[in-house]
């Protein structure tokens, strides 16, 4: 063990990982940084906007505000766990076919926050999807393509 370090364990997208983190450390900084799963944005670091979306025990959090340590444990999926097999989510697909993606920064927690959403509720209605999504901000304007998609892509059954 490291000097001033943490030693944690948990599971990302399947696999077993063990490291050493700095107590002040955030779950998104061992994401992106010692992970290096970069799909998970890091944005505004103070909750704001979404971006930086992960599901932990099934529930989507901001990863920015959770200590990395408070992640021993945990069972962390990040949007690169969506694809399998190096082809895409359905959801992926769904947000593709709806042109939803624009610039793309806000697109992996929109997909997370979908994600959780459509294991929670496999047929939500409008409503439903927008009250998922209100935590994640696109600064593109493109909510209507981001809920047609996850509307789409629940309609076909799809995750």
């Amino acid at each position: 063990m490291q000097t001033g370090t943490i030693p944690i364990s948990f599971t990302v997208n399947g696999r077993r990982c063990s490291l050493e983190v700095a107590p002040h450390h955030t779950l998104l900084d061992v994401l992106r940084d010692q992970l290096e799963l970069t799909g998970t944005k890091e944005c505004c670091t103070e909750g704001e906007c979404g971006a930086c979306t992960v599901l932990v025990d099934g529930r989507s959090v901001n990863s920015c505000l959770m200590l990395a340590a408070e992640a021993h444990g945990a069972e962390i999926m990040t949007v690169e766990g969506l694809a399998t097999d190096g082809r895409l989510a359905p959801l992926q697909e769904a947000f593709l076919d709806e042109g939803a993606p624009q610039c793309g920064f806000c697109i992996p927690g929109q997909l997370m926050s979908a994600h959780a959403l459509l294991n929670q509720n496999p047929h939500p209605v409008l409503e439903d999807v927008r009250e998922a999504l209100a935590g994640n901000l696109c600064r593109c304007a493109g909510y209507v393509q981001i809920t047609k998609a996850v509307l789409a892509a629940a309609e076909k059954g799809d995750r």
